[in-house]
């Protein structure tokens, strides 16, 4: 599998695209809906579906644009559906103006465990030991994909190059950040982490920073 990542955005929140052969996902969108569908045009792709590890407004807002021109759903935590609720209001507050938002309208919920991601017109897997790992405290609905072959943690605003996301928030809580910490950095070392905002680190550069 190839991943790509590309940070979109003012905030620049990393947006990951998982090829393999002709087929793709995406992972947290973020909000360039113009850029991406170009580049899966460009390349020829065909999208089977999206991921959000959580429902920020800057890993999201490109969803509902996409699906105007691809019918494939967003899958995310019913726990966070609040939030992809108020995306133009949590929007204006931290961008400071109104943005053009669409909102997503193919929502399906994720569920801790094994997740087989197959090909709609033959249902042949297109990834069959994906990993769903709840990893809540920056939300409450906040998610971790794991790719063991890949050795891959896509994790969000969970955990970041030597720091951590923020749960200052109302929703937030730094109990279950700790919890998610301890689930995340159990994960063999050579596990290469792909976070929502920054460079990629390790489970092994990282899991030393903390101790539980």
């Amino acid at each position: 599998m190839n991943i790509k990542r590309y940070p979109l955005g003012e905030l620049q929140a990393n947006c990951y695209l998982l090829i393999q052969d002709k087929d793709c996902i995406l992972i947290d969108p973020a909000d360039d809906a113009n850029f991406l569908l170009e580049e899966i045009s460009r390349q020829n792709l065909n999208l089977v579906a999206m991921f959000a590890t959580h429902g920020h407004f800057d890993h999201v807002m490109a969803v509902g644009e996409i699906q105007l021109s691809l019918k494939v759903p967003l899958y995310i935590h019913e726990k966070d559906l609040f939030l992809i609720k108020r995306l133009k209001e949590t929007a204006k507050h931290f961008l400071g103006y109104e943005p053009h938002i669409i909102s997503p309208s193919i929502i399906k919920y994720l569920s801790k465990g094994k997740f087989k991601i197959s090909r709609p017109e033959d249902d042949r897997p297109l990834v069959e030991n994906f990993q769903i790992l709840s990893s809540p405290g920056h939300t409450p609905g906040g998610c971790s994909f794991y790719f063991p072959e890949e050795q891959a943690l896509f994790t969000g605003d969970t955990i970041f190059k030597e720091t951590v996301g923020r749960t200052d928030l109302s929703y937030s809580s730094k109990e279950d950040l700790q919890q998610s910490l301890q689930k995340l950095l159990a994960l063999p070392e050579e596990t290469i982490i792909y976070p929502g905002h920054g460079e990629e680190t390790t489970i092994g550069q990282e899991a030393p920073l903390y101790h539980f």
